[in-house]
């Protein structure tokens, strides 16, 4: 439970910061993902996040994404063995540039973050997510992204299609 108390704090005290200062536009958007992961032991990757998008300029942008992803586990091979599923809360923060001079269209996104395992002992992985993806202007977003996770030397994954809806404040 402290884990989680850590993440809504930290949320919270991101995105105060961002409504304290003078920003030329600020959006909130929420968004479904659907994907395939990348190892065997996954068979599909669902998930849905809150992103707050704070535009330095029309083709520039901080998001700061939090969601919850979950990993399906499935059997290995005919082993007999079922891989467990896997769940966690992703933290992003990251950059976003649209190609064009418009605030929509065409952009690319890089973000950076950590990802809290919610099953028992699963800890806390590093989370990293580029994405391309084409934004309407009113406010309809689809992108395609690969989402990684790397921990203890190993890592995992999901290719992913990202469809949401954003809103002005």
């Amino acid at each position: 439970m402290k884990t989680i108390t850590k993440i809504i704090a930290t949320s919270a005290a991101v995105v105060a910061l961002f409504f304290s200062t003078n920003a030329n536009a600020q959006k909130l958007g929420i968004g479904v993902t659907a994907g395939i992961p990348t190892s065997d032991a996954y068979g599909v990757a669902l998930g849905a996040d809150l992103r707050y998008q704070f535009d330095i300029d029309k083709q520039l942008s901080i998001p700061v994404t939090a969601g919850y992803t979950h990993l399906s586990g499935k059997e290995i091979g005919n082993t007999g063995i079922d891989y467990p599923s896997f769940g966690y809360i992703p933290v992003k923060a990251g950059v976003k540039y649209f190609f064009n001079t418009t605030g929509s269209g065409i952009y690319g996104l890089a973000e950076l973050g950590a990802g809290f395992g919610t099953s028992s002992g699963s800890g806390t992985s590093f989370v990293y997510s580029p994405a391309v993806g084409y934004a309407w202007s009113n406010g309809l977003d689809l992108g395609v992204k690969y989402e990684g996770l790397a921990k203890d030397g190993g890592s995992t994954g999901f290719f992913g299609l990202r469809l949401a809806y954003g809103f002005n404040l």
